[in-house]
């Protein structure tokens, strides 16, 4: 452990030193979200959203956001980076197990989602009354299995990508679509019946209708959990086969 947790602070550390990551995974959810609620009609009940707020949507719309960054753009080029580098191979070689280094990174990541995510929540709340996840153990569990799906997205991108540049010209490739159905340019409420059931089945789609339900006060669909589970499993099934560690 003690081995794991000097390593995740190297990772976080090395993030840190990034202006633009770090920008774009920890601040800019939070500045979307400030832009969106100072939009008058954003902050007014919307009859075709059911009597709900858009500002009220965009605050599940941004965790996702945060956790689609991360686990698309952030994980795989650091990834793909060590591994272009030799890094991972010459972990190998010491006491420390490549697979070691992995976990830290994937910690670094969540950490850097929590702080985001809180940042999110407690801004929504206090500036545009945007109430805090009514069902906070459902919030939990969507939020993990959103973050664990991206997440393992973005293992197989650095498994089959064989330089950074190209893990990061993947998940930018795969982020807008997977970001589109989410509701980030249209809310998911206002899809039409074909589009919602492609969102519905798409991974960062069932995780905003999670994340939205228990936001709202319901546990999160078993439909949407059940996407989730099965994403995380096929994609990491895969990424376990094809990854290498040079």
């Amino acid at each position: 452990m003690s081995i794991f947790a000097k390593l995740t602070r190297s990772e976080l550390r090395l993030f840190l030193r990034e202006p633009v990551q770090v920008f774009f995974t920890l601040l800019f959810p939070t500045v979307l979200i400030a832009i969106l609620g100072n939009i008058p009609d954003f902050g007014k009940p919307d009859p075709a959203l059911g009597g709900a707020r858009v500002i009220d949507l965009y605050v599940a719309i941004a965790v996702v956001f945060t956790l689609g960054m991360l686990g698309l753009q952030v994980a795989p080029l650091a990834l793909a980076t060590y591994r272009e580098r030799g890094i991972l191979r010459r972990i190998a070689t010491t006491p420390v197990r490549p697979v070691t280094l992995l976990g830290a990174q994937l910690a670094m990541n969540l950490l850097i989602a929590i702080a985001s995510v809180a940042l999110v929540l407690t801004v929504g709340r206090l500036a545009f009354d945007v109430a805090l996840p009514r069902q906070a153990a459902g919030f939990v569990v969507a939020f993990l299995l959103t973050a664990g799906t991206s997440f393992t997205i973005g293992l197989l991108v650095a498994a089959i990508a064989p330089s950074g540049k190209t893990a990061n010209s993947i998940g930018t490739f795969l982020f807008f679509p997977l970001m589109f159905f989410a509701g980030l340019w249209t809310p998911r409420e206002v899809f039409p019946g074909l589009l919602r059931t492609i969102s519905d089945l798409s991974p960062l789609g069932a995780g905003e209708r999670a994340l939205h339900a228990a936001m709202t006060g319901s546990w999160p669909s078993w439909g949407s959990l059940t996407v989730l589970l099965a994403y995380m499993l096929v994609l990491g099934i895969a990424a376990a086969r094809l990854f290498r560690w040079e």
